[in-house]
């Protein structure tokens, strides 16, 4: 069923728009992202302060990151039925009360509720990517994209190593009370600066939340591009729950204050996905996802030695971490590009199904990567994510070789007639 205003542009020419606003949505993308991540820090200090096992405080985890495929699924498509700036603002003040009342949580249960209502409201993200490429021109949608990603790798990353030094000093609770003044406080300040837009859509809701599915079954370059993220976010995922597991077990001893910490060292990817954006709009998706793709892989070989403890562990966990995040944030700006380009009046609805798949196998990465880690220790962690790796660089030849045949056919066609009139 097509759109009666596809086509119409989602933005106005006079809002076509500043450096400061796309700076203003990327620290808003880290705000909302590091609502999903912190989590990941402190279920070690919640698991001791709960009475829990580290297993069961790391359903906080789980359920945050499926809350969050929950609401790009349901929310994220109304970013092309309702103006951007009140989509966004209501949804990081219904952010804020979650994150109050998950701070205010007596028993590991209303936790895990609160923390899955965190994850379906912070999904500001999601809706902010396709504001930012439709405020630019169509040359820098990968190097804008890059900027955004970078706000929120900043998220991500912070939020861990505040989240595990909070939570170390002044118990768990502190960074969700934290987390909640910055949502509300961040609210406000886009209310006043974000410019006003025209949705592209009039479409109802039923119909949009139907349209990412019909969009996956219409776009293979949208399909290609979910199941490369799903496979690598859920390695990532299963990592970064692990590494909480193993800097605080034996081999460490570590508290949730080291996770953090670690996730700081990893800060430098902030810097890498610009030029990865930049990468994409001189070479094109398919060549960045490859050497993205190859990058995680190595990252799984060098991550294995973390299990030895001491130096020689830590030293390969940050490197291993490291390669980790530039490999699966560098993909997903080439991943963003690629299907950004299909229909540009559906961009919210495309990216819905893009960031459902991805946060589904975050989710489904995070759970198993826990039990991984309980059933067969790190190295199991590390096979899981060189097995995710594998599928998608599979995937990615295939998709590669499809494309040569293509072009190559016509020439092949061309050369026959010839070859049939040679004496």
């Amino acid at each position: 069923m097509s759109d009666p205003s596809a086509g119409r542009s989602a933005v106005p020419d006079g809002a076509r728009v500043s450096r400061r606003v796309i700076l203003l949505l990327a620290i808003t993308c880290g705000v909302a992202v590091g609502n999903v991540y912190f989590p990941q820090a402190i279920s070690p200090t919640v698991a001791a302060a709960l009475g829990v096992s580290p297993d069961a405080a790391a359903l906080t985890v789980t359920a945050a990151q499926f809350g969050y495929a929950a609401g790009i699924f349901l929310l994220v498509p109304l970013g092309d039925r309702f103006p951007h700036r009140s989509l966004i603002v209501t949804l990081l003040g219904l952010t804020g009360l979650g994150l109050l009342a998950a701070g205010a949580a007596p028993t590991l249960g209303p936790l895990v509720g609160a923390s899955a209502l965190i994850g379906i409201t912070t999904v500001i993200a999601p809706i902010a990517g396709p504001l930012a490429v439709g405020l630019v021109a169509e040359d820098r949608r990968g190097a804008v994209s890059g900027t955004l990603l970078s706000g929120s790798i900043g998220g991500m990353l912070l939020s861990r190593t505040l989240g595990g030094t909070v939570g170390e000093w002044l118990g768990w609770r502190a960074p969700y009370l934290i987390a909640a003044v910055l949502a509300l406080i961040t609210a406000a300040l886009l209310w006043r600066v974000l410019p006003r837009t025209s949705p592209p859509s009039r479409q109802r809701y039923p119909a949009l939340l139907a349209e990412p599915l019909r969009l996956l079954r219409a776009e293979p370059e949208l399909r290609r591009s979910c199941f490369y993220q799903a496979m690598v976010f859920g390695g990532f995922s299963a990592v970064w729950t692990g590494v909480a597991l193993l800097l605080t077990s034996s081999a460490y001893g570590m508290g949730a204050r080291a996770v953090g910490a670690l996730a700081l060292v990893n800060a430098a990817t902030m810097l890498c996905t610009p030029f990865a954006g930049r990468q994409t709009d001189r070479r094109g998706p398919d060549a960045v996802n490859l050497v993205s793709l190859l990058g995680v892989l190595a990252a799984a070989a060098v991550l294995v030695f973390g299990g030895l403890g001491g130096a020689l562990g830590m030293g390969a966990l940050v490197v291993g971490t490291l390669l980790l995040d530039l490999g699966m944030q560098s993909g997903m700006v080439a991943n963003q590009v690629r299907f950004y380009a299909l229909r540009p009046e559906a961009r919210s609805r495309l990216n819905t199904a893009y960031m459902t798949c991805g946060y589904i196998g975050g989710s489904v990465g995070s759970w198993t990567g826990a039990r991984a880690y309980a059933a067969f220790g790190w190295p199991a962690v590390c096979a899981l994510v060189a097995l995710l790796t594998g599928a998608a660089l599979v995937r990615h030849g295939f998709a590669t070789r499809r494309k040569r045949l293509a072009v190559m056919a016509p020439v092949r066609r061309a050369a026959e007639p010839a070859r049939s009139a040679a004496p």
